[in-house]
């Protein structure tokens, strides 16, 4: 880890440089520009609005903002673990010419993604402030969780990018996990209201940890309440531990990446 570190330092300018340069590029080739990173995350929420609140009929509280926390995390964590797949691959150019640590190229592409669900939580700021949401000393759990957050996506992307490069079809079957996934993380429904059998409880709301950190970010922001439980802290420690195995896997296979493309 000793090195991993001190490869950070080295690439930081890097990292920030290429991460603003990925996000002027997306601006540009938008007609809306800037305004996109707004309306984008707005839409999603209008359309599972409407499914769950008119549809299902939802009797959620503060329902939108219920929603929006719940694809900010997902469109973060979605985004990344799908990107990840094929990042080596897609820079087949870089990767082969010149030596860069691989997982640059990883905080590259989370620095955009993070940037984008920053707007997002911004917006929920403001939805929180318009339906009136009462404020307490609780919120301030929300910047731990966030860090889990990115811990663990970090972690999982590390994995996935390594096993990207051998697995061609992975794209594939990525997809399809994380549709099942999506449905089972209780994005636009609440799971502890919907699963009362303590065994799927568990497996569901427990040992699932996406739908775990969006119930606690939502009991943290909307209902003034502490996390629930332990596993936020479990899935801390789980999240540096996949953190330190997807970086020690990535510097003992980056040689075998390059033979691969050729």
């Amino acid at each position: 880890m000793k090195r991993f570190f001190k490869d950070l330092k080295k690439y930081k300018n890097y990292i920030l440089y290429a991460s603003k340069s990925e996000l002027k590029t997306e601006i540009i080739n938008s007609y809306l520009g800037w305004t996109w990173m707004i309306l984008e995350p707005l839409a999603f929420m209008l359309i599972y609005m409407f499914i769950a609140g008119v549809i299902f009929k939802s009797k959620v509280e503060y329902f939108p903002i219920f929603v929006f926390i719940g694809l900010s995390v997902w469109n973060f964590f979605n985004k990344m673990v799908v990107a990840s797949v094929k990042l080596i691959s897609n820079n087949r150019d870089t990767v082969t010419k010149v030596y860069l640590p691989k997982f640059v190229l990883l905080f590259t592409k989370m620095g955009v993604n993070m940037f984008k669900m920053f707007v997002s939580f911004i917006l929920v700021g403001v939805f929180m402030i318009f339906y009136k949401v009462p404020i307490t000393w609780n919120i301030l759990w929300f910047f731990p969780i966030m860090v889990t957050v990115i811990l663990f996506t970090f972690g999982v992307s590390c994995l996935m990018m390594h096993v990207g490069v051998f697995v061609e079809d992975l794209t594939n079957l990525t997809n399809i996990a994380l549709r099942m996934v999506f449905y089972l993380t209780g994005v636009f429904f609440d799971l502890s209201t919907r699963v009362h059998n303590v065994v799927y409880r568990t497996l569901l709301l427990d040992l699932n940890p996406l739908a775990n950190f969006i119930y606690n970010l939502r009991n943290v922001l909307i209902y003034s309440s502490a996390p629930v439980g332990m596993w936020t802290l479990i899935w801390f420690f789980i999240s540096i531990l996949l953190c330190i195995l997807g970086i020690n896997t990535i510097y003992k296979y980056e040689n075998t990446y390059v033979k691969v493309m050729r």
